[in-house]
């Protein structure tokens, strides 16, 4: 990997950074033969593949904050592991019952039902688990400060909360600002997260944390609205996941509520303001220039 001393060049080791990611996850990940073998297995199928948009923002942020990335691998590991919980037990017939992800039989498919409840607990409990550990000799202080982080972001007033307005939002025409307060903490919470837990491992100061959470915010909410687009202007192949179910769900969408080019116009001015939001930390921010950048360029 090259030098995090070179910010404007983080696009050139965002693929070392994945490679990275997918070695730690693999070695807090119980080995597939551990008793019990078949939740095992099924955890590790449901951790294997995705954008890692989470882990890079992770990695960025701490580059932004001049941390050394075995100081964020705990962090990083963490976030990936929560939203892979979250997308295990989403698809699950009770919640969007959907049978693709990733491009391949969601967990409930592939195995069966109560393997994939069990297989999103299990992985939720490993988040904690690996954050609590001693991270390349961050402070105990630190480390719960980013527990707390993390409890908040997936939790009933985070992700989960924005998930159980989202069910009961369906078939129903909600307003702009409650779609938005909803994908606020569905999606955003955890991309949110990815900076703040990177703030607290730095110990940040009360003004850059300020101006990252802004950047957080914004990105998520910019995340959630191109993905509603794309839900309806790409196919499953590319998405990896069944095209149309926003739709065919009736859930309120940013396309529903300001039509496709107008959710698209409304997604670049949620990356422009996140672009902005790092105006006060010059040029360290780069890497998070260059990952909201790759963000708004994404076509899946």
């Amino acid at each position: 990997m090259n030098s995090p001393s070179d910010p404007a060049d983080f696009g050139a080791r965002a693929a070392a950074y994945v490679q990275r990611l997918e070695r730690a996850l693999d070695r807090c990940l119980p080995a597939q033969r551990t008793d019990p073998a078949r939740l095992h297995r099924a955890m590790r199928y449901a951790c294997e593949g995705g954008k890692r948009v989470r882990a890079l923002l992770v990695y960025a942020t701490g580059e932004t904050l001049g941390l050394a990335p075995d100081a964020l691998d705990s962090a990083a590991c963490a976030v990936e592991l929560i939203h892979a919980y979250s997308l295990v037990h989403d698809d699950l017939p009770a919640m969007d019952d959907d049978a693709l992800r990733r491009g391949r039989p969601t967990v409930h498919v592939a195995f069966d039902e109560a393997t994939a409840i069990l297989v999103g607990d299990a992985l939720q409990a490993l988040a904690f688990g690996v954050l609590a550990e001693d991270a390349a000799g961050l402070s105990a202080e630190r480390r719960v400060r980013m527990l707390a982080i993390l409890a908040q972001a997936a939790g009933s007033l985070g992700m989960v909360g924005g998930q159980a307005v989202d069910l009961e939002s369906e078939g129903r025409r909600i307003a702009l600002e409650r779609l938005e307060s909803l994908h606020a903490r569905k999606t955003g919470a955890l991309l949110l997260a990815c900076c703040r837990l990177a703030a607290a491992a730095a110990a940040a100061d009360a003004d850059t944390e300020a101006a990252l959470c802004e950047y957080g915010r914004c990105l998520g909410l910019a995340f959630q609205v191109q993905d509603d687009v794309l839900d309806l202007t790409a196919d499953s192949t590319a998405l990896g996941k069944t095209a149309g179910k926003d739709l065919a769900q009736e859930k309120s969408t940013y396309p529903a509520l300001l039509g496709v080019d107008g959710a698209r116009e409304y997604a670049q001015a949620l990356f422009a303001r996140a672009r902005a939001a790092l105006q006060p930390l010059g040029a360290r921010a780069a890497p998070l220039r260059w990952l909201a950048d790759h963000v708004a360029a994404r076509k899946f």
